[in-house]
């Protein structure tokens, strides 16, 4: 009878330590790679609109040094959002040292919840009521409307507004989208190949394609950073080439490159090495191509990357303050 019992009472402790405890199944999802200033691992953002989300991020913290960063993951594993949000921030340290002024936007799509984050330093400016209103009035109808670009840049340029002290209108991210254009320039003018001797041309072909050519080949092979070369190396592959071979051979050489790499980038990524590597930058930061190591941080991001110049937390901490949401 007691050996039975015994044998029951093991029985019963094994069953019960494997039980799907909540605690258990939430510590699974892990915390991502500090990649940059928007970190979209839930692929949910268009790459323009992580790339003026994170200028804007940038904006502010050269003129505040707040720093705020973006999250989007698909599911939290059934742990709470507020949980989440907050071991993120701890891993990422947003905010500097002894100011605690960082801000941390979660969305996770399939869960359909969302948080904003404040570290202790901030919980002044960007109160709780103020944090809900930003969740409520600006980004869940967006959300609701299936739009997450809207929602979250809209949301992230009210949070700035809020910490900047000015009014958070729905003009504000539109405002910032038309200076980014506007700056680009759209005066028309005439550019005519200079005349210089054929070996000056060569010397310089080959110096302007190795360079412009290696970091075409670098973003074609490189998961994440990939997509915003080749947006960075249009302007090069459009100027450079009319020193060596004149303004109509550029133009066909531009729409070469232009429809060629996402072609070629595509292709790549159906190659079992570049899945590979895209996972290795999504959690460990870097990844090893054809001998050649390639670091997340520097570059746009994007895999669902982010764009940040080597952005990383300052030391600050949370204070459990800020509001959380749902759509």
């Amino acid at each position: 009878m007691t050996r039975f019992s015994g044998l029951a009472g093991a029985a019963a402790i094994v069953a019960f330590a494997t039980l799907p405890y909540p605690g258990i199944a939430a510590a699974a999802v892990d915390v991502p790679y500090l990649t940059g200033r928007v970190v979209d691992n839930a692929e949910i953002l268009k790459q323009t609109t992580r790339e003026r989300i994170a200028a804007l991020a940038k904006a502010h913290e050269e003129k505040t040094t707040d720093q705020i960063a973006v999250l989007t993951i698909a599911t939290l594993g059934g742990e709470s959002v507020e949980e989440y949000a907050t071991r993120v921030f701890d891993a990422w340290k947003l905010g500097q040292k002894g100011k605690d002024n960082g801000v941390l936007v979660v969305v996770a799509p399939q869960d359909r919840k969302m948080r904003i984050e404040v570290g202790y330093g901030l919980e002044g400016a960007l109160t709780d009521v103020a944090a809900s209103r930003i969740i409520r009035n600006v980004i869940t109808p967006a959300f609701k409307d299936g739009d997450f670009d809207r929602g979250i840049e809209g949301g992230v340029a009210a949070i700035i507004a809020q910490l900047e002290g000015q009014p958070a209108t729905a003009g504000t991210t539109a405002s910032f989208v038309d200076a980014a254009a506007n700056s680009s320039g759209k005066s028309a003018f005439k550019i005519e190949g200079p005349d210089i001797p054929w070996y000056m041309r060569i010397l310089l072909g080959c110096f302007i394609f190795g360079i412009i050519g290696l970091f075409t080949v670098v973003g074609v092979m490189t998961p994440g950073m990939g997509w915003f070369l080749y947006v960075f190396l249009i302007p090069f592959w459009a100027m450079f080439p009319i020193i060596v071979i004149g303004p109509k051979a550029t133009v066909g050489l531009l729409a070469l490159y232009v429809i060629g790499y996402p072609i070629a980038k595509l292709r790549f990524s159906r190659q079992p090495w570049y899945a590979k590597a895209a996972a290795d930058l999504r959690t460990k930061g870097r990844a090893t191509i054809g001998g050649m190591v390639i670091t997340s941080g520097g570059a746009s991001s994007s895999s669902g990357g982010g764009s940040s110049g080597g952005f990383s937390g300052g030391g600050g901490s949370s204070g459990g303050g800020g509001a959380s949401g749902s759509w």
